[in-house]
């Protein structure tokens, strides 16, 4: 019989850390809390799957549950020595979501569960505090008339707003028992007006309301959106945890907070975090009151003159620290928690492995190992290689001038210019027309997460650094400055007010995430260098990993930051993208326009000293190490103009009428160029095309080798389908490397091999192979031959995909490991059968991607091949796949 509730609490619990995949991250964290003996306030977790019956049998619960909730909720009334419903002493719980892997903000939470207008007078007079009890009321219809019935949260906030206006108060600290009571009466008048019912009285009708609220919220559209950009699946479901309440509301012996055992910005490791007194939890993150630092080396750090509370609760202070180290030292890794203190004793609501900058992961992963807490190997599969991207990117030059117009909180590090945009839709509709945007908002909300993905920077005005906008930037790598409070934003004008100037959506405005400086204009910046942890950590890295790590990089620039960034060679130059610069265009066009062999030849032949020297820097670039040139792919029509005006530019430049480029243009244009004219096709149409590649590459190999200097030049013909077309340009090849040794008195060493991209091509590699002496698999290509999908097109029905279920994972991001990954690995097979020594990479956006690096590593490719700013994140991929295949070198005693 299946088991759907776990218990935990009185210093024991029915799961542990280890069941993340039945009880949700949440759930797991405290039953592991609650058996570490830690003060947890006793609770249950509704399994994940119990969601999964919930959301495939239309709503509806397994048989059994009712049974287990009650024993449950018995169980928490014993303990907690009070009773779910009673007017004198009432039991009160919170019920909030818990999948397993962390979603902040994207799913509903409902606390002070169990209130009624009986309950509330119990809980007014046991406590000896009116105004506390029907604040919590007035918050738990707020909560549960949003959440679980659906009435707009605005309208309890314009009804709490009118109530200050009119006793003139700023905080809501400063409204009277009366008043509260007053609200309340509003509230649930208000209710009953947009429902036409009244709000539920019963405690039970109230719990089983919440827990399919909260269920209900794992297939919203934020909590949908989230999981697509963070890939995380629709059918793991959530859990959900009820769990007793405990008050940080109840008076000045009261506090609520949210704190990490190390700083999550910078990995420094110092308490960090944020508290207010006589607050609940949503108070310290909702930005409605400004929150104070935990400890007196924030309050000096932020200059604030607010109290910290290791001076205003010194002894709870010193046990919370405890807590922090014993969390730690348990989990071997940088905790995220929330606590709350009630009338003096401190209560561990969460904890959970915090979401922290990429500078932070690589601080904390390579201090534990000199503190003990982990192993190199265990370092390296601390960071997630994805975020690695967020140290791949430029900050702001210390020497630039800055027009500061405002200061915030360094919430997520990182610099970012852009246009002001002031809502998550504008930021979508700008970024799709070209422009960089910085989100700017009052605070930030979960319905602003797609937005937010857009934009290059988002700035709020309210909010500290655990807010919403604070922990969502960082764990996507965005570059954040919250609570920038002497800024304000009008959203009606859309106009943004900052020392006295307004300054209106499009201008354009930099922030900077690590110092919190708002600038007007758009600051320069400087490239981003791999030192320190970084490079100590890459350094382990590199001693780990089996499988290679290339470059796609056809300019002196890209090949230079792939070097820097540690890439092992190129493993993809496009020649194609060598030929649209002005002085070399005309002759592209030219040969293009040629009506004859010999006037093709005339244009290859100008075209020639170009391409000699774009590949001659290359190699002096990767001196010593493998450059693999694609011979041109796109079809020829790609290189002519499409408008009137430029071709009678091109007519009088080649000495001939308009209407012959017109014509010339018209035969080449193809109904799907992506499956026509294109590639070794090409080569063999007109193979003085080819001839021509391949003499430059040989002639720049001659001049490297004559300055005694090591080249490794790989030529790569693309989208071979059989051994008779390989072959044939491959003797092209050849005769070009033979004239030229012979012109240059040189030995040339080189290979040719071929992109593999279509279907047949994988089904026929062992005969290829007999000749190709590597493989580069091209799977943006290979992609879109074997799903018959477009790139170019395929985002609006992908996306319904993911939203369906049809297809979780988008194939053009993630190796499609079932089948173009099965494709990959016959091509593989096939290839060593006949060639064991063969060559076999990777080179399409794949090369990039952390699961498909990892697939690559599987199937013993010798490397993938990605852009420069990818190449950190391959390595740190590879080595993370070494490692759980059990194939990697030990780095232990090194």
């Amino acid at each position: 019989m299946s088991k759907w509730i776990y218990a935990f609490g009185d210093g024991k619990a029915e799961g542990s850390a280890a069941m993340r995949e039945l009880l949700g991250g949440k759930g797991a964290n405290l039953a592991e809390m609650a058996g570490l003996g830690l003060p947890v306030p006793p609770g249950f977790t509704i399994t994940t799957e119990v969601c999964t019956h919930f959301t495939a049998n239309e709503n509806n619960y397994p048989d059994g549950m009712n049974a287990e909730l009650t024993a449950a909720m018995t169980a928490i009334e014993g303990i907690m020595q009070a009773k779910f419903g009673d007017a004198e002493n009432p039991l009160l719980v919170s019920v909030r979501s818990g999948a397993r892997a962390s979603m902040p903000g994207m799913m509903d939470t409902v606390l002070n569960l169990g209130l009624n207008d009986v309950t509330v007078a119990g809980l007014a007079k046991r406590s000896g505090d009116e105004r506390f009890a029907y604040d919590s009321y007035r918050r738990f219809i707020q909560m549960y008339g949003d959440v679980v019935l659906g009435v707009d949260h605005h309208l309890f906030e314009d009804l709490l707003e009118d109530m200050k206006e009119d006793r003139d108060v700023y905080l809501d600290t400063d409204l009277s028992p009366d008043d509260w009571k007053r609200l309340v009466e509003q509230y649930l008048a208000m209710v009953e007006e947009n429902l036409g019912r009244p709000f539920p009285q019963d405690p039970t009708e109230q719990l089983w309301g919440a827990i399919g609220a909260v269920f209900g919220s794992w297939m919203n559209a934020r909590a949908r959106t989230y999981r697509r950009l963070h890939g995380i699946p629709a059918a793991w479901g959530t859990a959900v945890n009820v769990q007793a309440m405990v008050f940080g509301n109840m008076g000045q012996d009261c506090a609520t907070g949210v704190c990490f055992t190390r700083n999550p910005s910078t990995g420094d490791n110092y308490f960090y975090g944020e508290y207010l007194v006589n607050a609940q939890g949503e108070d310290v993150v909702a930005g409605i009151r400004t929150p104070q630092p935990l400890t007196e080396a924030e309050k000096a750090e932020q200059g604030t003159d607010l109290p910290s509370m290791e001076q205003v609760m010194p002894e709870l202070f010193k046990e919370l620290d405890g807590v922090r180290d014993k969390l730690e030292r348990h989990y071997k890794d940088m905790q995220d928690m929330e606590f709350t203190i009630q009338q003096g004793r401190l209560w561990m609501l969460q904890t959970r492995n915090g979401k922290r900058t990429a500078k932070a992961s690589l601080k904390i992963a390579c201090d534990m190992v000199d503190e003990g807490l982990l192993t190199r190997t265990e370092a390296i599969q601390r960071v997630d290689p994805a975020q690695l991207d967020q140290l791949l990117h430029p900050t702001l030059d210390p020497d630039a001038d800055r027009d500061i117009i405002g200061h915030g909180l360094p919430s997520s590090p990182g610099a970012a210019a852009g246009k002001i945009v002031f809502t998550a839709e504008d930021a979508e509709i700008w970024v799709e027309r070209g422009e960089d945007v910085i989100l700017v908002r009052t605070e930030t909300s979960p319905e602003d997460i797609h937005g937010m993905h857009v934009a290059m920077g988002i700035l709020t005005t309210r909010g500290g650094m655990t807010s919403h906008a604070a922990v969502v930037a960082r764990g996507m790598g965005t570059p954040c400055v919250s609570g920038a409070g002497d800024l304000r934003v009008d959203y009606e004008n859309k106009k943004l007010m900052a020392l006295g100037q307004e300054y209106a959506e499009g201008e354009v405005l930099t922030i900077d995430g690590s110092t919190g400086q708002v600038m007007l204009g758009e600051v320069p910046t400087l490239r981003p260098e791999m030192t320190g942890d970084f490079g100590r950590l890459m350094g382990w890295v590199d001693e780990v990993r089996v499988l290679g790590v290339r470059a796609n990089a056809e300019t002196p620039a890209d090949a230079e930051t792939a070097r820097k960034f540690g890439a092992e060679g190129i493993g993809l130059s496009r020649t194609e993208h060598m030929f649209f610069e002005p002085e070399r265009i005309v002759h592209m066009r030219g040969m293009i326009l040629a009506t004859s062999e010999r006037a093709r030849r005339a244009a290859l032949d100008k075209l020639l000293p170009y391409q000699r020297q774009d590949f001659l820097d290359l190699f002096k670039i990767m001196e010593g190490l493998p450059v693999t040139i694609r011979l041109l792919d796109p079809p020829l029509n790609e290189f002519l103009p499409h408008t009137l005006e430029e071709m009678e530019e091109i007519a009088s430049a080649a000495g001939i009428d308009v209407s012959q480029v017109k014509a010339r243009k018209l035969e080449l244009d193809e109904s799907n160029p992506m499956l026509g004219h294109r590639g070794c096709r090409l080569g063999i149409t007109y193979p003085e095309i080819y001839e021509m590649q391949a003499r430059a590459i040989f002639e720049a190999a001659a001049a490297m080798i004559a300055d005694g200097k090591s080249v490794v030049p790989e030529v790569m013909i693309p989208l071979i389908v059989d051994r008779p077309e390989f072959d044939m340009l491959k003797q092209v090849v050849d005769d070009a490397a033979a004239a030229v040794e012979k012109e240059k008195g040189v030995e040339l060493s080189y290979l040719v091999g071929t992109m593999i991209e279509l279907p047949r091509a994988c089904l026929r590699a062992d005969a290829i192979a007999e000749t190709a002496e590597f493989f580069s698999f091209g799977t943006n290509d290979l992609t879109q031959t074997t799903f018959g999908f477009s790139r170019d097109d395929a985002a609006p029905f992908l996306e319904v995909y993911h939203d369906k279920g049809v297809m979780p994972v988008d194939p053009f991001m993630t190796i499609d490991v079932e089948g173009v990954g099965e494709l990959v690995r016959m091509g593989c097979e096939k290839g060593r059968k006949v060639r064991p020594d063969i060559k076999l990479g990777i080179c399409g956006e794949h090369g990039g991607d952390p699961d498909s690096v990892r697939f690559c590593h599987e199937i013993g490719l010798t490397y993938v091949s990605c852009s420069p700013f990818r190449v950190p994140i391959a390595r740190l991929a590879a080595a993370q796949a070494a490692i759980d295949g059990g194939s990697e070198q030990s780095v232990e005693n090194r």
